[in-house]
């Protein structure tokens, strides 16, 4: 392979780059002018049995701003002195070692092996592939909560799809689209449901029954959405491949020695499942998980390489030039850290808060729940993390729910659905931007194509919250 050809397969295309810094660096101006339009104003808050930091109901008071126009041009940078420094560094190492992995896992042809052999394998029963790998990230979504972990498996579901003779969209909805359909159906999500149960004082895990059926429900709209757009592209008969994925059409033979490769990748990858799985159940695994997870992929990426007959020269600067192609996706992270850092510098993220609250407070049943929806998509423009807007809103979203009749099954039902399916929509969080980067497609691109698949989600999640409420989880 010569020089010119040596392409990360995780390179993110210039043209994507360019459009998710424009749109970031727009809602980062918005926000500036936001602190200077909204009165400034905070809650009290305070530690609770766990160890987290709560508001306290009724201490809403006006404060002054502390976000300037020199704060404002370093958000960026000072972002990583806030709240959120750590996990910012762990997602930024995270990516840059997946980068590097999956650029030496793709040299070594090991990625290209395993997808010929599984079109080999199901060419004639492609429905299956659709089913069994929408449902797999689902579940994943659903059971573990994960998200951000599933990132380095998304190039490999769009190289499928190409294979299988589908497009980028396809893959993508078999992948990201799936496992964020899973996290926000909320079936034993730790970070969304777990968490909120907790701050509400309600049984841990408890109201799964009808969790489950949502996740039914999600999954077939799921499927019924992807076959409607291989429908389409299939009766086009053109397929677009973006010009930065590495990608060419071949035909399968049997290879002895790749087989080994692809053995310990599975071998690994099977662990990293089980360790994924497991942590949904083990406190301190889930609180390192993250590190864990690049840790079995830099083994997997290192143990197949080498079994494939890769040299450890060649290896290491598939390694080397894989997490330089990643560091674009560095600054986008920054970036989209900087909207929350500058409306919480600003001090204005509380008086959203208390405004919506005042709305909340006297509103009949199916009202205060289509507001509780509606106040989480909003947080969750600004804080996409679902544990922490938990922390922040359940401890006043539970009492308000008993106000109005609603049951607090129901009111964490509202708030795992708000947090998580904006998460594949807005342009503020980080993980999309990076697989739309990944991928080689703009938001545009992506945002008229799902945004039908998130009307669709929103009008069915409002039905099964109404039912809900008035026949499953009754106050």
């Amino acid at each position: 392979m010569t020089k010119e050809k040596q392409k990360s397969v995780v390179s993110i295309s210039f043209k994507s780059f360019i459009a998710a810094v424009l749109i970031l660096l727009v809602l980062m101006i918005l926000s500036y002018i936001l602190t200077m339009v909204i009165p400034a104003g905070e809650f009290n808050r305070t530690v609770n049995s766990a160890g987290q930091e709560i508001i306290v109901d009724g201490t809403y008071h006006a404060t002054e701003g502390e976000m300037t126009l020199g704060k404002f041009f370093l958000s960026p940078i000072l972002v990583l002195t806030g709240s959120d420094s750590v996990t910012l560094i762990a997602i930024i190492i995270f990516l840059l070692v997946i980068g590097a992995t999956f650029n030496a896992l793709d040299h070594s042809g090991t990625l290209k092996y395993m997808l010929l052999k599984i079109v080999d394998r199901f060419k004639e029963k492609k429905q299956i592939v659709l089913y069994v790998v929408s449902f797999f990230f689902m579940f994943m979504g659903a059971a573990v909560g994960s998200f951000e972990e599933v990132v380095p498996l998304v190039p490999i579901v769009i190289a499928l799809a190409y294979t299988l003779g589908w497009d980028v969209l396809t893959g993508m909805g078999m992948s990201i689209l799936a496992v964020c359909c899973g996290f926000s159906s909320g079936v034993i999500n730790p970070f969304t449901v777990g968490v909120a149960q907790q701050l509400a004082d309600v049984p841990l895990f408890s109201g799964l029954g009808y969790r489950m059926v949502g996740f039914v429900v999600i999954y077939i709209l799921l499927i019924l959405f992807l076959k409607a757009h291989i429908k389409r592209i299939e009766a086009s008969g053109t397929i677009e491949i973006p010009e930065n994925f590495n990608y060419h059409e071949e035909t399968f033979v049997k290879n002895k020695k790749m087989d080994r490769a692809l053995l310990c990748f599975m071998i690994v990858m099977g662990v990293t499942i089980i360790t994924i799985l497991a942590s949904s159940q083990i406190e301190f695994l889930s609180a390192i998980l993250l590190p864990i997870v690049a840790l079995m992929f830099f083994i997997a990426g290192t143990l197949t390489s080498a079994v494939s007959g890769m040299k450890a020269k060649e290896m290491f600067k598939s390694f080397g030039s894989g997490a330089v192609s990643i560091l674009p996706a560095v600054l986008l992270i920054l970036m989209a850290g900087s909207v929350k850092y500058i409306i919480t510098q600003g001090k204005i993220l509380d008086t959203i808060l208390n405004s919506a609250y005042g709305l909340i407070e006297n509103a009949s049943p199916l009202v205060c729940i289509m507001l509780i929806y509606l106040l989480v998509l909003l947080i969750e423009f600004f804080i996409p993390s679902g544990s922490a807007k938990a922390v922040l809103l359940m401890p006043i979203i539970a009492p308000l729910a008993d106000a109005a009749l609603v049951s607090r099954q129901t009111a964490i039902l509202a708030y795992a659905y708000g947090d998580g399916f904006s998460n594949i929509l807005y342009p503020t969080n980080a993980v999309l931007l990076i697989v739309l980067g990944l991928a080689g497609i703009s938001y545009g691109k992506w945002f008229k194509y799902v945004i039908k698949f998130e009307l669709a989600v929103f009008v069915v999640t409002t039905i099964l919250l109404f039912i809900a409420n008035t026949f499953v989880y009754t106050v």
